[in-house]
């Protein structure tokens, strides 16, 4: 007896699955087949545009996403995902007008679909816009955690650290284990100065669940000058050895170290796909051996000071985007300018970054040893 065809919605599970664990390239070769039977099929035509999407590969994922609007002009998730594709191209108002007509179709008890819609907006420092979007889902669904950490972030990128702070702490109040926005928070108290606030906020965190560098780093710090005990504390073994593991690949550094030189020289392997947490994690530990210091001034006149990787990270900080991967941020900010000047500036090497961002005037090299 012949083997069955799958269905349209066996298609989209498959996918979805393979989606979920990453494997975007597994996900995009089961919607290609599945759309080879059902061209017309929504959910398959929606699920191809976020695994371009995911992909960066924006103008596939937006002839995606209009195909789905064609095939169905009221379909939440194909509304949503080509706002956050025209988004991408710098069409700010034609995606807000997207993000809008969902929110008023009676989706803003969605928390999934505002949530996608406001991070989308973060991410293209949107503030206000997404502010307002969180601030609904917080509203319609009082016992998010997501929605209200969410909120939080956006009122500290607006300057309302009391406000922002508050919403965390009410996230964390909804889920203890919100690691990322105990983070966040750790970082507003030190910035505040709150040192033993800020100590107890990232211990709160366990040394495995700690992804950030910075946070592990403030934490050790915190730990030597509140507790008055030495370098070689064995109390801090179990956190000495969490950032040894975020800032070292095993095993793998120099296929990555391949990786990133092909993408500075513009020749990138075919079906190669450099995972950008991989990357900050392969530039900070190559800054530990870089110890050239250099003076950095951004356009607000504010002075960074360190090797290219620390003045990097420091920029993400300053623009409250701890959560985000260094290459991402970069990538965010090279896509921003070549909007406004037209110039493009390559993200994938820190130094490369800085350097022609000051020849094309977006900040202003100040030491160069």
């Amino acid at each position: 007896m012949p083997e069955r065809f799958l269905s349209s919605e066996e298609y989209d599970e498959q996918a979805h699955k393979l989606y979920s664990d990453g494997n975007y390239d597994g996900a995009l070769q089961v919607l290609k087949e599945g759309l080879s039977l059902y061209p017309n099929a929504i959910d398959l035509n929606v699920g191809l545009g976020y695994a371009r999407l995911a992909r960066e590969e924006y103008a596939w994922a937006r002839r995606a996403f209009e195909r789905a609007s064609a095939l169905d002009d009221s379909n939440e998730d194909a509304l949503v995902g080509l706002g956050e594709t025209l988004l991408r191209f710098g069409e700010r108002q034609e995606a807000l007008t997207l993000f809008e007509q969902v929110a008023r179709a009676g989706y803003d008890h969605d928390t999934e679909l505002m949530l996608t819609m406001g991070r989308a907006l973060y991410r293209e420092a949107l503030y206000t816009e997404c502010r307002d979007i969180f601030a609904q889902a917080s509203a319609a669904r009082p016992d998010s955690a997501d929605a209200a950490a969410s909120l939080g972030y956006a009122l500290h990128q607006l300057g309302d650290q009391i406000a922002a702070g508050r919403q965390i702490r009410r996230a964390l109040r909804l889920d203890p284990d919100l690691h990322e926005a105990r983070i966040y928070l750790a970082h507003l108290l030190y910035d505040r100065g709150d040192w033993e606030g800020a100590l107890r906020e990232y211990e709160g965190v366990p040394p495995c669940d700690h992804w950030d560098a910075l946070a592990v780093w403030r934490l050790i710090e915190l730990k030597r000058a509140l507790w008055h005990i030495d370098e070689g504390d064995a109390r801090l073994s179990p956190w000495r050895e969490r950032l040894s593991q975020i800032e070292n690949l095993p095993d793998s550094i120099d296929h990555l170290f391949a990786e990133i030189q092909s993408v500075v020289h513009g020749v990138e392997k075919v079906g190669s796909y450099l995972d950008p947490s991989q990357l900050e994690l392969f530039t900070s530990l190559h800054s530990s051996a870089e110890r050239v210091i250099h003076i950095v001034r951004l356009s607000d006149g504010y002075q960074l000071r360190g090797n290219w990787v620390e003045i990097v990270q420091q920029m993400r900080e300053r623009a409250g985007f701890l959560h985000e991967p260094l290459v991402e941020f970069m990538r965010r900010l090279a896509e921003r300018w070549l909007e406004q000047k037209g110039i493009k500036i390559p993200f994938a090497d820190p130094e490369a970054f800085l350097r022609l961002a000051a020849e094309a005037g977006f900040v202003q090299i100040e030491l160069d040893e």
